[in-house]
């Protein structure tokens, strides 16, 4: 799921002679505050350098999101000249498709449809007891430390389904930033009837993220682009469920279905799940070019006590990306297989690599109350996160360093793997004794 943008610093020099573009989009950081960058944009009564669309730190008020007439550049230059802007960079979209994970054969675990109980709802077997949870030791580390998650994680993403009988009972509303409103509901973003099949079908719902899905919404949604990523946020949601299945899942959707989403959003995501009580946040995505506002965000959610998690990218190369490489604030994480071998779509390299976790035939939640298999690091990544709220459950005070030091604790898979592949049980025996955790969740209520 590899993001793109054009970061423009501010302090481009000389106009620019293209024609100006209505409509350019800029991340505008400013110690103005809101009237005063309003003053800013417009300073006469029929002059109008900009138009503040909103803020994107909720309560701290200083990073604005800005509309302009004005040729980038241009708009840039003045910005800079302007005394009170402590800085700006283009805004972007970005796409959550790409990368080089291909689906293969459906894992036989998606056809055990058999009915369990998980954590008071009524599950697939073939989730439950899947071959990625026994590596990991899912099930072990739960009855060992008597643990199930505590806290809040939240997921920036393409939101979640929030009728899904797997996990309505731990999530919350969640907020949807592509259209600035409540609730993080994927399912705004379909428009058709409800499919409802067997599954017998493999599509490729996303370049990056392939899924093998019920024949009836492979046909709905495997020839139309504008589903490319439908899904994605409610898979990774699930799997996070499968690993602590009493954390709250706080669904916060900067991505639209076919996979595009602005680095606003996920600017807006980041703070405001921070200020929600987020005590994970999920990023099962990566970028290549570095964006300040984007080190500057996830450096506050790790002053915040926040443990945060990203995918290390599907191109197999040993690239940097980000936000994996902010490695003081991220923990980044690569794939493997269920026979502890890099998945040769997975990046590598321990610059942006700290930990890795199957990211093969992963079976997950899917839309529609039905469960889907998926490839790639976007499934590799929530199995960590997942275990930031079973560390939580063991130590509440466990913040990024404490969590990235016990994940560390893992089991060897080769260079430019980080640490290793995640062992839930040796993370948890490196902060509490077996039997210390509060697996009931009692401190905080889940919601219906």
């Amino acid at each position: 799921m590899r993001l793109r943008w054009l970061c423009i610093p501010l302090f481009v020099f000389g106009l620019c002679s293209n024609p100006a573009r209505a409509d350019n989009r800029v991340i505008v950081r400013t110690t103005l505050g809101l009237q005063g960058l309003q003053a800013f944009c417009n300073p006469l009564p029929l002059l109008q350098n900009c138009t503040v669309v909103g803020g994107l730190d909720g309560s701290l008020g200083q990073l604005f999101l800005v509309t302009t007439p004005l040729d980038l550049t241009t708009f840039l230059n003045l910005l800079g000249t302007t005394v009170g802007i402590v800085d700006a960079e283009a805004d972007q979209l970005l796409s959550l498709v790409g990368g080089l994970n291909q689906v293969t054969t459906p894992p036989a675990g998606l056809s055990d449809t058999t009915p369990v109980q998980y954590s008071g709802s009524t599950v697939w077997d073939g989730y439950v007891n899947q071959p990625a949870a026994n590596v990991v030791r899912v099930s072990e580390a739960q009855s060992t430390f008597q643990v199930r998650g505590r806290g809040i994680v939240a997921d920036i993403d393409t939101g979640v389904d929030p009728n899904h009988p797997a996990l309505q009972s731990v999530l919350l509303p969640g907020y949807d930033f592509t259209r600035n409103q409540p609730g993080g509901s994927e399912m705004t973003d379909f428009t058709g009837t409800p499919p409802s099949g067997s599954t017998s079908n493999i599509a490729q719902v996303n370049q990056s993220t392939a899924a093998v899905l019920d024949q009836s919404t492979a046909a709905v949604l495997d020839t139309d682009p504008q589903y490319s990523a439908f899904g994605h946020g409610t898979m990774v949601m699930g799997v996070i469920h499968l690993v602590a299945p009493h954390a709250e899942l706080l669904p916060l959707k900067a991505f639209s279905s076919n996979g595009t989403g602005y680095l606003s959003d996920i600017l807006h995501a980041t703070y405001y799940g921070v200020q929600s009580g987020a005590n994970v946040i999920n990023m099962s995505f990566d970028m290549k070019s570095n964006s300040l506002e984007f080190s500057n965000a996830i450096n506050y959610a790790n002053q915040n006590r926040v443990i945060c998690v990203s995918s290390a990218g599907n191109d197999g190369l040993p690239e940097i990306v980000y936000p994996a490489a902010y490695q003081n604030d991220v923990m980044g994480v690569a794939s493997t297989s269920d026979t502890d071998t890099r998945s040769s779509f997975s990046n590598y390299g321990d610059a942006i690599v700290w930990v890795a976790a199957p990211g093969e035939a992963i079976i997950s939640t899917y839309p529609f109350s039905t469960y889907a298999a998926g490839w790639g690091t976007s499934f590799s990544t929530p199995f960590v996160s997942g275990a930031g709220a079973l560390l939580r459950d063991v130590n509440p005070t466990t913040n990024q360093s404490k969590a990235a030091a016990a994940v560390a604790h893992a089991v060897p898979v080769g260079d430019g793997m980080g640490n290793g592949r995640l062992d839930l049980v040796q993370a948890l025996q490196s902060i509490g004794p077996p039997g210390g955790g509060r697996g009931s969740n009692s401190d905080f209520s889940l919601f219906p």
